[in-house]
């Protein structure tokens, strides 16, 4: 199989659709019927990150395994957060970190929880030797069909692990980050192109690139870049545990590429923002959805 940098037809080189199946939230991978692409087999790395030691939350899977693999094929050691129930996820991430000649740790736990974000960082630079790279990828959405029917404790959740929880991992990583670091966010084209069934996530989304930009000027001085990363539609356990099965089936079909994306096609904009490469970015985003 072709690795990351060989030209293919994008329409063609990922499944066009994706079966209609609900699975239970969390979510783990080995319940979905089409396993998503991590770049397990194909991607290739060329040392872009030689050395570096990074935090990605939600790092079991999805989005964040794939950015584990593709961080320590690059040379990064990883510590990936996830929730107690996600285990079996997480330690599949910490093989394939393994395998690639790198360290890997996996940490569960609740990231709406200030003092866990803070023991995530400290645990980071206790069991790496440091912390060069955070990546804030760790989220909650489920849809609901008004707003008529969003629970206060929905709400709460949902901004708390996806906006506290990026202040309060931020604010501890920053005194052990030295120039040169990276902070990267996820975001969603739900920031700019929010859909009613995830009213509370599409918000959350929002906030967190006016985030980046904001703390991308305040910590440029220092010699450390904050940047993100908008995912379109990628088919991740999240789909299937947050969405009705309709809405899961050809998910992402209604992209110009006219499929969803895979895990494997975010994780190069993720290196690209944690290396050297991308020295005069700050506060961007990156939009990776399919044309969308």
């Amino acid at each position: 199989m072709a690795d990351q940098t060989t030209p293919t037809d994008p329409t063609t080189q990922h499944p066009s659709s994706t079966p209609g199946q609900s699975i239970d939230h969390p979510g783990a991978t080995a319940d979905m019927d089409l396993t998503p692409d991590h770049g397990e087999q194909t991607y290739r790395g060329t040392g872009k990150l030689e050395g570096r030691r990074a935090v990605i939350t939600g790092g079991d899977s999805g989005i964040g395994r794939a950015v584990a693999l593709a961080f320590a094929r690059e040379g990064a050691d990883v510590l990936v957060v996830h929730l107690p129930e996600e285990q079996a996820d997480g330690d599949e991430t910490v093989r394939l970190v393994t395998e690639a000649g790198r360290k890997g740790i996996s940490l569960p736990g609740d990231l709406r929880e200030e003092s866990f974000c803070v023991e995530v960082i400290d645990t980071a630079v206790r069991e790496l030797g440091g912390l060069d790279v955070l990546v804030n990828n760790a989220a909650y959405q489920m849809a609901v069909d008004g707003i008529e029917d969003l629970s206060t404790d929905q709400l709460v959740r949902t901004f708390t692990t996806n906006v506290f929880a990026t202040f309060w991992l931020s604010k501890a990583a920053v005194p052990h980050l030295q120039p040169g670091s990276s902070i990267i966010n996820t975001v969603s084209i739900q920031a700019e192109s929010p859909s009613g069934p995830l009213l509370d996530y599409a918000a959350t989304k929002a906030a967190l690139v006016n985030f980046t930009t904001n703390l991308g000027e305040q910590l440029a001085p220092k010699g450390i870049r904050v940047n993100a990363v908008a995912p379109g539609p990628i088919w991740t356990p999240l789909i299937p545990a947050t969405m009705p099965s309709e809405q899961v089936e050809d998910f992402g079909a209604q992209t110009p590429l006219g499929r969803a994306g895979q895990p494997a096609e975010l994780a190069p904009a993720y290196v690209f923002l944690a290396s050297q490469e991308s020295s005069y970015i700050v506060g961007e985003t990156i939009k990776v959805t399919g044309g969308k």
